[in-house]
């Protein structure tokens, strides 16, 4: 599975900014491979990511900001959970002396 980083490189929040950039820092420093979708640049990807935040972890009024993660279709969350807990719940690390280090559901 891809762990893909939901970001808007257009945002005019510095704070949405800096989040963005804190999930990429963690995400290379732990040498786990990711891709960054960027949804100011596709309609598809935006939308297909609003639809696949559970309802639960919506807010309760407008949509979801980014940066919002997931391993490959599942939701791990918004960056201020991964950030409190160091890890993504959904994440799974699995350090060895393999050259790439992978990411998998738990």
């Amino acid at each position: 599975m891809v762990v893909r980083v939901f970001v808007a490189s257009c945002s005019g929040f510095v704070a949405i900014k800096k989040k963005q950039q804190d999930v990429v820092r963690f995400l290379e420093a732990n040498k786990i491979e990711f891709e960054e979708v960027d949804i100011t640049m596709s309609e598809e990807q935006r939308q297909w990511m609003y639809k696949n935040i559970p309802p639960e972890k919506k807010p309760a009024q407008g949509n979801p900001l980014p940066p919002q993660i997931f391993n490959g279709d599942r939701y791990c969350g918004y960056w201020s959970p991964l950030r409190q807990r160091n890890l993504c719940p959904r994440l799974k690390v699995v350090r060895s002396s393999e050259r790439h280090s992978k990411c998998s559901s738990l």
